[in-house]
C-alpha cells in the first residue's frame, strides 16, 4: 500500500498561492520566507513560515502569527481559500 506524502515532504507548497479573485497572493519562497500581496499593495506582509506535515505556521516581521492547512492541493488560511498558481 502506497502512503501519501505530506506537502512538507514533497515541497509542493513552494510557489504562489492565490485567492480565487487574485486579491490575496502568498508567495512561499524556498528559503522559508513569504511575501504576501493584497490587492494593489505588493509586499503587504512579509515574514517566515514553517511547514509540518500539511500544516503551515506564519510569523510576519512585526510578530503577528497565523496558520493554515493544505488539503487536496488547496491552502486554507485565515478563513481564506488559496489555490496554487501554476505559471
Amino acid at each position: 500500500m502506497e502512503t501519501k506524502k505530506t506537502i512538507e515532504e514533497t515541497k509542493e507548497y513552494i510557489g504562489m498561492w492565490v485567492t480565487e479573485d487574485n486579491h490575496v497572493r502568498h508567495n512561499l519562497l524556498p528559503n522559508g520566507r513569504y511575501d504576501e500581496a493584497r490587492g494593489h499593495t505588493e509586499s503587504a506582509y512579509q515574514g517566515k513560515y514553517w511547514v509540518k506535515g500539511n500544516h503551515i505556521e506564519y510569523k510576519d516581521d512585526t510578530g503577528f502569527t497565523a496558520d493554515g492547512d493544505f488539503k487536496d492541493g488547496i491552502l486554507y488560511h485565515g478563513g481564506m481559500i488559496l489555490y496554487k498558481r501554476e505559471d
